[in-house]
């Protein structure tokens, strides 16, 4: 039973919903100056200009996509974070030979933490970003949140969970926070990809004209490569106003405006057409007259032209029906084309006569066949729920997870099996898309890496999830994983695959230093203890590890060996690519020890040496024995 809201209604938001029924294009989003939320909000100058029939003064006017909390979404991209990725070896597969990661945590924290290591060097992104449709959670800058909390928050309920707006967006959403939300990962993002690098991103019909205007001011205006229409196999909802919604988009945006992407393997049906071959590959033969639309000689003049038959006649673009017709190209072109061997001539019977007819060869590429903006003939998301549950036994542990199919259609279009083209999703959800590198790479041999990042988003009471034991969306994702490695493991691989079903676990979480090691200017004698030793209690020498890798910028997919020397833990990442000693008591011996294979890099624990002394020599030591060994202390 509803509850009576006791209070009067918020007038203000009435009249502007009323003048939104009139003008839409008058009504937009705002922040409130006193509470900072965001509300439906008058564009005056767009009214006045509404009501009058000359041109009204007003602001300047310019081509750009604004949202209230744009510029605070740019600062928080911006923002420094201290916090780290600490290793979870008991809940990772293979954590010292895999190349792929699993990172649990805020994806926006996440994403800043691989920008040293990762920058520039990310191939394929794809992501399936919440698409603001009014369901449970949203995404914000820090975690989901229950649309009642959301609600409150943004002061659309009250304290008695009445709602406060009398006409709020048809999705139950601002498009405001949606925008900022992904704003600030998207400029991350940018960051990590290579210069013929591409992101491809999930949407439905609500974003999606916002998600493209955003994306070019991200990547650039030239950056749009298409946008591909998915049909779904289901319908989505009840339909808006008489139209159900049975199809999903993928953007497409290139980091670089000159990055193609690649072609698709040929079918039978493609081998079939490219029916003819010669010492330059396969190939098919299209009449080089016009035909179709447009085809006669007034359509073009200038391709009406005679060219040399190989016997010396001049043959001009006749239609059958006997009209002046037109070639496909004008004479310079055909010149060309002849210099390059394109064109094949045939002599064909007509009556008694016969006749030359001049055809372009058309090779296959080696690249494949360019995919279209309309995959229709794909897998639609049944076949991803059925993917998930049948390997839980049936269970259906995750809503509307995308099929596979998908995910290597974009793999296939994007990233070469011959190299180690680096994959990311930082939406992981049921992990789609470390399924699908795993099957692609054991279909074709790629050694292709994938980064998944996904927060720890709790599962509701009442999922099915829930009943085998998961609490967490991670979880799931991770479990797929493991299970799908195991699936492909053992069904038919190509022989050249590495086999690497494994995942190196990362979580997000608060730095391995304490507070005095972040603002030693504000020292107090309370904080003298936490001089003595700076790491937090708790965190283990492969912890402060991992926070020198990403600190120092280092793959966090590398090789990591573990010895002692002169009894002493050290820790060897990829050989010599750093070397890191975090105990207590480290000699001078140890030190030259470990400078005579001349590390690129090392990096003792500030407190861990057994005397000052030994401590102001270490420089010395590797300026003597290692002088390009970079030496650092945490």
């Amino acid at each position: 039973m509803d509850k009576l809201k006791m209070h009067s209604p918020d007038l203000s938001q009435d009249n502007i919903a009323k003048i939104r029924d009139l003008f839409p294009g008058c009504v937009t989003e705002a922040q409130d100056d006193a509470t900072g939320a965001v509300r439906l909000a008058v564009d005056f100058d767009q009214l006045r200009q509404e009501l009058s029939d000359h041109i009204v003064d007003g602001p300047q006017e310019r081509y750009r996509l604004d949202w209230p909390g744009k510029r605070e979404a740019l600062v928080t991209a911006n923002m420094p974070i201290a916090l780290t990725l600490r290793p979870e070896r008991s809940d990772s597969v293979n954590f010292d030979s895999t190349k792929n990661l699993f990172i649990e945590g805020d994806n926006l924290d996440a994403l800043k933490l691989l920008k040293e290591a990762y920058l520039g060097s990310v191939k394929c992104i794809y992501i399936d970003p919440p698409y603001n449709t009014g369901g449970d959670f949203i995404y914000d800058d820090d975690f989901f949140e229950p649309s009642e909390e959301y609600l409150v928050r943004s002061q659309q309920l009250d304290s008695s969970r009445n709602r406060m707006v009398a006409n709020p967006t048809s999705n139950g959403r601002f498009h405001s926070d949606w925008l900022s939300m992904l704003f600030a990962r998207l400029r991350l993002a940018r960051l990590l990809l290579r210069h013929d690098g591409f992101i491809f991103i999930s949407i439905d019909i609500i974003e999606l004209s916002n998600l493209i205007s955003m994306g070019k001011e991200v990547f650039g205006e030239e950056s749009l490569i298409g946008v591909i229409a998915r049909p779904t196999g289901t319908r989505m909802g009840s339909g808006s106003r008489g139209v159900a919604r049975e199809l999903d988009y993928i953007v497409v945006f290139s980091k670089s405006s000159d990055a193609s992407l690649l072609g698709l393997p040929m079918t039978e049906d493609d081998m079939a057409i490219y029916n003819q071959s010669d010492e330059r590959g396969r190939y098919l033969t299209r009449s080089l007259r016009r035909t179709g639309g447009e085809n006669r000689r007034e359509d073009r003049p200038s391709m009406f032209y005679g060219v040399k038959a190989p016997d010396g006649t001049e043959v001009f673009p006749i239609a059958p029906e006997g009209y002046e017709s037109r070639w496909v190209c004008g004479k310079e072109t055909y010149s060309q084309l002849v210099k390059d061997g394109m064109i094949e001539w045939r002599q064909v019977r007509k009556g008694d006569d016969l006749r030359w007819q001049v055809y372009q060869k058309h090779y296959l590429s080696s690249g494949g066949r360019e995919t279209s903006d309309l995959w229709a003939g794909i897998s639609g998301n049944k076949m991803g729920t059925k993917e998930v549950s049948g390997l839980f036994d049936r269970v259906k542990v995750f809503d509307h997870p995308k099929p596979t199919d998908v995910i290597v259609r974009i793999l296939q279009l994007s990233t070469q099996p011959s190299s180690q083209d680096l994959v990311v999703d930082f939406f992981a959800g049921s992990a789609t898309t470390a399924h699908a590198v795993l099957i692609q790479n054991a279909r074709d041999g790629g050694n292709r890496r994938c980064i998944s990042i996904q927060i720890a988003e709790e599962i509701s009471e009442k999922a099915e999830a829930k009943k085998l034991g998961f609490t967490s969306i991670a979880q799931i994702s991770k479990e797929r994983i493991r299970r799908a490695g195991k699936k492909i493991l053992e069904g038919e691989t190509h022989p050249d695959w590495n086999r690497d079903v494994g995942f190196r676990v990362l979580k997000v979480d608060t730095s391995n230093m304490k507070d005095v090691y972040y603002r030693p200017d504000e020292l107090k004698q309370s904080n003298l203890l936490d001089m003595v030793d700076n790491v937090k209690e708790g965190r283990t020498a492969e912890d402060l590890l991992f926070q020198v890798l990403v600190d120092w910028g280092v793959d966090l997919t590398l090789p990591i060996r573990r010895e002692t020397v002169q009894g002493k833990t050290v820790f060897f990442v990829d050989d010599n690519a750093l070397v890191a000693c975090f105990e207590r008591g480290i000699t001078e011996d140890l030190v030259k020890e470990l400078a005579g294979p001349a590390p690129l890099r090392v990096v003792f624990r500030d407190n861990g040496f057994i005397s000052d002394a030994v401590k102001i020599n270490v420089t010395q030591i590797f300026r003597q024995l290692s002088p390009s060994t970079e030496v650092k202390a945490i």
